[in-house]
């Protein structure tokens, strides 16, 4: 399921960053629960999200969704 794998990947990146999703969530503006349940899998969020978890990772769209 693309969500999943997705959130994945997210939490992946994130992972690299060394941040909590707590900081993280914190830095792009966006409630840590709602990060939260975008990296389980659970929602299947707007693209303007999308970008701003990209911009918070450094990385690009396309990067992001790399071997998804």
């Amino acid at each position: 399921m693309i969500t999943v794998d997705f959130g994945n990947r997210i939490k992946e990146l994130r992972n690299k960053t060394g941040l909590s999703q707590e900081k993280f969530a914190l830095k792009i503006g966006m409630d840590r629960t709602y990060y939260a349940s975008v990296e389980a899998g659970r929602r299947n969020i707007a693209l303007c999200n999308i970008k701003k978890i990209a911009d918070g990772l450094g990385v690009s769209l396309s990067e992001l969704f790399k071997d998804l």
